[in-house]
Formats: C-alpha cells, structure tokens, sequence
C-alpha cells in the first residue's frame, strides 16, 4: 500500500514511520511518500527516517517530493499534516491575539480562527485533487485547526475524510491507569464534543461504569493531568472529564494572562526550536536520529507548559510524553485496510450521533471503524452547558468556512466575534486587521 504524507517535512513524521516500522502484519504499508514545499526539510525528515529504517527488514520504502500531484497519484492512504504559514505563522496568531487581550492559541479562539482562514482553502484545493487523482484514496486528516479542516475536506470527499487527535486517546488512557486498569483498550470512553471540545462522560469496564468512583475519590483526582489541570471541585461539578484544551474555556483570563507573562509563545518556542533542528541537519555529519529524538523529548516535556504552571500542576508525567496520534493513525489504516474492526475516538460527520447539530457537522466521538470506513456510535446528548458551548463554536467553524469560501472580510469579522473567547465586536474587527498584516495567506479576504 502506498502512503501519502502531506507535510512530510513536518518534525512529527518520524513518529508515523516509527509505527509502521513496527507493523509487521500482512497488507501494512510498503511505499511512503513524503510530499513538502520546502525540499531541505524533506531531506532533513528523510535523512531521519532511514537511520530508523537501518536494520529494519522490510522497512517501507520512501520517497519525497515537491510536486503534490505527483504524490497524491495513486495513493491509498493519504496523511495531511500540513501547516499553511509554518511555526512563524502561529507564532503570528499568537502575538496579535495576545495584543487584544484575547487567546492566540492554534486552535482555541482567535488563533485557531486565524489558523483556519489560512488553512481552509488549502486543504479545499488538496481534497480536490485527491478526488480528482486518488478517487479511491482515504484522507487521514492531523491538519490544525482538524475538526475544522476536516469539515471542510468532506465537501468534497465526503466520508473518505476523517479526522484524528491524540488528546482523547491520551485522556482515556490516563483515566484508565489511575483507575487501576489493567487493559485499556478493553475499557470503553463515552467522549462527546468537537475536536479540542470534548469531555469523558464514562469509562466502562465489563458494562461498569469506573468514573463515579474516580470522581468521587479526591486523592484519584488529583493525581493525573486533568485533575490537576481543572482541580478535584470543578470535575465533581461537571460530572465529567473535560479534554485539556477545554481549559482555555474554563480557566480563560488566567490562560491569557499566562501567555502574556511569559517569556515567549507556544508558536515561538517551538519555531525557534525546530529552526534549530532543522539548521543542525543541515550538517551531513550530524546523528539525524539522535538529533530528533533529543528535540522531540524537549517539546513534549513543555507542551501547555503555562496552563499547568496556571494550576500549579507542575510538569508532565513521563508516561504523557510519548505522543500518540500516530498510533491512532495506524489503528485507523490498519482497520479499513484489512477490515479489522475496532473502535476509534474520531472526528467523523455526525450524521444523527448529535441532535442539536445538522448530519454534515464534524465531531468527535467513538466510532466503528471497520473496511467501509468510520462510523459514528449512538451517545446520550450532552448537558446544556456542553450543548452551549459546542454548538456556539460549531456556528463559528461555519462562519470561517463561508468566509473562506467567499472572501468575505464581513464574515470573518463575524467569526471572531462570534466565538465564546472574543468579547468584542470591535476586538474582531482588530483582529482582522491585524491579521491579514502579517498573514499574505489572508489576502483574499475582501
């Protein structure tokens, strides 16, 4: 099978190869394509990926290009990892939101607005193509802001196109472990919301249901990164796990005041970071592997490093380090593949899962995943203060969509507005402003 991997510079590949450098099953991937716009971090990637390969029996082939029809021809598989403006670009969105007193954050808020403004149409002329090249492809969406993106691709692939993130998988896992455990893959999460807007609302082991006894337990509670993060109180009072990113709802105006206080950006640590890397690749001398892995560890050791310093909940655990998304993409491959049924945490349409949106809305929740692809499972409706608040983001996903197809400048004031963590008409009118500035990719609002 060939595997297309768009963004294939990206410093998260070598996680995707390492997984499948691993899958030894018949049907696995032979031939990986690495598809960047920048030929000096392809090599960089690729110099990475064979010192993995090395001693590997049957290790994928790879190839890379800067020709995007080249590399979605004749694809089974198809990884979007793009990041449309690169680090600098977040960085970007991070500092003129941080200006107006509002989140810059990738996804969350004004950034993951701004993000999606300049993503949209890309991923638009991407899944396109892959219609036009790869008809029978499956499209694996990782591209920020994914519920989002993901929205945007099914227009046009419609449910060949399914969004993954990690963060679900990781809450469940660290939810399983306190609570003692031994399989988590045995355990079944009832997680509901958007992508980066979901909560764990149960975690059942042999039909018991385990997360009353967590949230009743104060010691249990604080003892793994939400509960640390949302403190023991406001959990019993949801009832739920909230994902992580839900603290920049919860906990906003010290979210905000973190970033603003600290020394530098997420966007800018990690752009200065991987400058780094990818200037010390540069050398034909230097250990590829041994670099990635040394800068690898670094950034995830920091990963929402002011939300935890917000909540005092000191730095991350070992086991929360290793990632995970790429996993989830394997399990997801591997499923429609070889028909190999499994259940998935996704970002799928949400057909009839979710009453209060319409049957094309993206979400999030656990799907079957079998050889025809994704399927969302029946879940109880949300809570009304869960309802509220991803139905107000789903209305502002929409109206970046509109602006992204239109070129309305209007509609992308009325997408900032609109959002629960922008308090301002005239804020988003600013922000606007400030960032088709420094964004070239927001040239076609008008």
């Amino acid at each position: 099978m060939k595997l297309t991997i768009l963004g294939g510079g990206g410093f998260r590949v070598p996680l995707v190869y390492g997984a499948l450098l691993a899958d030894h099953a018949e049907g696995r991937v032979t031939h990986v394509v690495l598809h960047d716009l920048d030929a000096g971090r392809l090599s960089a990637v690729t110099r990475v990926l064979a010192e993995q390969a090395a001693g590997v029996p049957d290790a994928p082939e790879v190839s890379a290009t800067t020709d995007l029809d080249e590399a979605l021809r004749g694809a089974d598989f198809v990884f979007s990892a793009i990041r449309v403006g690169g680090l600098e670009g977040r960085a970007n969105d991070e500092r003129v939101a941080l200006a107006e007193g509002v989140l810059g954050q990738e996804t969350v808020g004004a950034g993951g607005i701004a993000y999606g403004l300049r993503t949209v149409p890309v991923a638009v002329d991407i899944a396109q193509r892959v219609a036009r090249l790869a008809p029978d492809a499956w499209v694996i969406n990782f591209t920020n802001p994914a519920g989002l993106v993901t929205e945007a691709m099914s227009r046009h692939l419609g449910n060949r196109v399914i969004g993954i993130c990690d963060s679900p998988v990781g809450l469940g896992r660290r939810i399983a472990r306190v609570l003692g455990v031994r399989n988590p893959g045995e355990a079944w999460i009832d997680y509901v919301g958007l992508n980066h807007l979901g909560w764990v609302r149960g975690l059942r082991v042999a039909g018991r249901d385990e997360l009353p006894r967590l949230l009743a337990d104060p010691d249990l509670l604080g003892s793994f990164e939400e509960g640390k993060l949302f403190g023991a109180d406001w959990l019993r009072s949801l009832g739920a796990i909230p994902n992580e990113y839900l603290h920049y709802y919860y906990f906003n105006r010290e979210a905000v005041r973190a970033y603003q206080q600290a020394e530098k950006t997420r966007g800018a640590f990690l752009h200065g970071q991987q400058a780094r890397f990818y200037a010390e690749m540069r050398d034909p001398g230097a250990p590829a592997l041994k670099v990635w892995d040394r800068t690898r560890a670094e950034r995830e050791a920091t990963y929402m490093a002011e939300n935890r310093e917000t909540a005092g909940a000191g730095e991350r655990d070992e086991d929360d380090l290793s990632g995970g998304y790429e996993k989830v993409a394997l399990a997801l491959m591997r499923a429609i593949a070889r028909d190999e049924r499994t259940t998935l945490i996704l970002n799928v349409r949400n057909e009839r899962t979710l009453s209060v949106l319409d049957t094309d809305a993206v979400i999030e929740v656990p799907c079957l995943v079998d050889a025809n692809g994704a399927h969302p499972v029946t879940v109880d409706p949300l809570p009304d203060h869960a309802t509220g608040l991803v139905c107000a983001v789903k209305a502002v996903e929409r109206e970046v969509l509109a602006a992204a197809g239109s070129g309305s400048r209007a509609t992308a004031v009325k997408a900032f507005a609109l959002h629960p963590l922008v308090d301002s008409v005239n804020v988003a009118r600013r922000l606007v402003e400030g960032y088709a500035e420094v964004h070239p990719g927001l040239a076609y609002l008008r």
